[in-house]
């Protein structure tokens, strides 16, 4: 299945994210249920959890070289919002 890339993504509050897709569609994305994992337990640190940006060509969202989720999980997880 092919998705739309990721144009945008701000940190809405504690832990909750706004994407907004090429199709300019949005949707809102809660990071909490991931953040008791080994790979997403940084992002415990807000000041990192706002540092997002999305990953060069639209496939993902980063914080660093080892936190990324990827457009998939974003469009297919995601709440859509208005």
């Amino acid at each position: 299945m092919t998705c739309p890339k990721i144009i945008s993504v701000k940190a809405i509050d504690a832990y909750t994210l706004a994407v907004e897709f090429d199709n300019q569609q949005k949707r809102q994305y809660d990071v909490k249920p991931l953040l008791d994992t080994v790979m997403f337990s940084p992002l415990k640190n807000v000041a990192l959890f706002r540092s997002v940006q999305v990953d060069t060509g639209g496939y993902a969202i980063v914080w660093n070289e080892n936190i990324d989720i990827s457009e998939y999980e974003l469009w297919q997880h995601g709440q859509i919002i208005q």
